[in-house]
C-alpha cells in the first residue's frame, strides 16, 4: 500500500510517496518517490508578513501537480502539513482555502509542538541509550524546534522563531538568539553526558558531506570545519564545486551557525543524524491510522 506526505516548509515544498509492506516482523517503509519544489515561502513571509501573489500562484500549481501524482500513484491516504511560513503569513489561511478549492488538497497548518510530535512518531527514541540524555534539534527555514530527552522520555520542548531564511534576511535579533541559548543552558543543566539528534535537510546534507560511515555521529569538530569551509566559499562555488542545489547553497551556512551555537552552549560533542523528517513522521501516522481503521 502507498501513502502520501506533503511537507510545506519555509524553504521548499515536498511530496513523499512511500510504499509500506507488512511483514511478520512489522511494517517496512520504502520510499517510492520524492518531489521537492523550492518555492521559498519564507522569503515573503519573514520580510513582508504575507505570501505574494506570485508565490500563491506557484503554491496552487504545485499542489495541483501533487494531487495528480497522488492519484497516479494510487495512495490509500495522504496528509499535507504546513509549518513556520504558512503559520506566520497573514494570508496563510486564505491560501489554504484557495488550494482546497482549486487543487482539492486540504492543508493543515501546524504549530511547532505539533511538528515535533509528528517527527517523533518515527519512534527513534526506542533506539536511544536509556542512561544518556539527548537534545533533539530540528532546524528549518523559519523556526528551530528543540526537545530534551532523558531516560527515553521527552522532558522539555520549545519552538524558537530562528531559522535559516530568517537569518539570511537578518530577521533574528541578538536578544532572541540569547533567549534560545539561555533556554538550552538552563534545561540541560545536570543531565550529564548530552548527545545531539539533528533533523532537517541541511544537517542531512552536512552529514553526507562529512562522509560519516557506519551510522557514526557527526562530531562538533567536523561540523565546525564544514562551516568554515562553506562560509569561505562563494555561493556560486558551493553550487558548482560542491554540487549543492541552488536553494541549499545559501541556507546551509546559517544552518551550520544554528547547530554550532546550540551544540556549543549545550556542550554537545556528538550529533546523531537519523535522516528522517516531517514527511517520514506523517507517513508513519498515516499507516497507523489506516491499520487501526482497517
Amino acid at each position: 500500500m502507498k501513502f502520501g506526505a506533503i511537507d510545506i516548509g519555509s524553504n521548499a515544498v515536498r511530496l513523499l510517496i512511500t510504499n509500506v509492506f507488512e511483514t511478520e516482523t512489522g511494517p517496512v517503509f520504502k520510499k517510492s518517490s520524492l518531489v521537492r519544489v523550492p518555492i521559498r515561502l519564507g522569503e515573503d513571509v519573514f520580510m513582508n508578513g504575507f505570501i505574494s501573489e506570485e508565490k500563491q500562484r506557484k503554491m496552487v500549481q504545485t499542489m495541483g501537480a501533487f494531487k495528480l501524482l497522488l492519484d497516479v500513484h494510487g495512495v490509500v491516504s495522504y496528509r499535507a502539513c504546513a509549518t513556520s511560513a504558512m503559520r506566520n503569513a497573514t494570508n496563510g489561511e486564505e491560501l489554504v482555502e484557495e488550494i482546497s478549492e482549486k487543487s482539492e488538497i486540504d492543508i493543515e497548518i501546524i504549530q511547532g509542538k505539533k511538528e515535533a510530535d509528528i517527527i517523533f512518531s518515527n519512534h527513534f527514541e526506542e533506539h536511544l541509550f536509556g542512561d544518556r540524555s539527548y537534545l533533539y534539534i530540528d532546524v528549518g527555514g523559519g523556526s528551530t524546534e528543540l526537545t530534551i530527552f532523558s531516560n527515553n522520555k521527552p522532558v522539555a520542548s520549545r519552538s524558537f522563531r530562528i531559522g535559516t531564511i530568517r537569518l539570511l534576511n537578518n530577521k533574528v535579533e541578538a536578544e532572541y538568539w540569547e533567549k534560545l541559548l539561555k533556554w538550552v543552558e538552563e534545561n540541560t543543566k545536570g543531565l550529564g553526558k548530552l548527545d545531539g539528534i539533528g533533523s532537517g535537510g541541511n544537517i542531512n546534507k552536512l552529514y553526507k558531506m562529512a562522509e560519516v560511515t557506519g551510522g557514526e555521529p557527526l562530531r562538533y569538530k567536523q561540523l565546525k570545519e564544514l562551516h568554515v569551509m562553506l562560509r569561505e566559499m562563494s555561493y556560486e562555488d558551493r553550487v558548482i564545486k560542491l554540487g549543492l542545489n541552488a536553494d541549499r547553497a545559501d541556507v546551509i551556512v546559517p544552518a551550520c551557525e544554528i547547530f554550532r551555537a546550540i551544540m556549543k552552549r549545550a556542550k554537545i560533542k556528538d550529533m546523531i543524524v537519523p535522516q528522517f523528517g516531517l514527511s517520514d513522521g506523517i507517513t508513519r501516522l498515516l499507516y497507523e491510522d489506516y491499520t487501526t481503521l482497517a
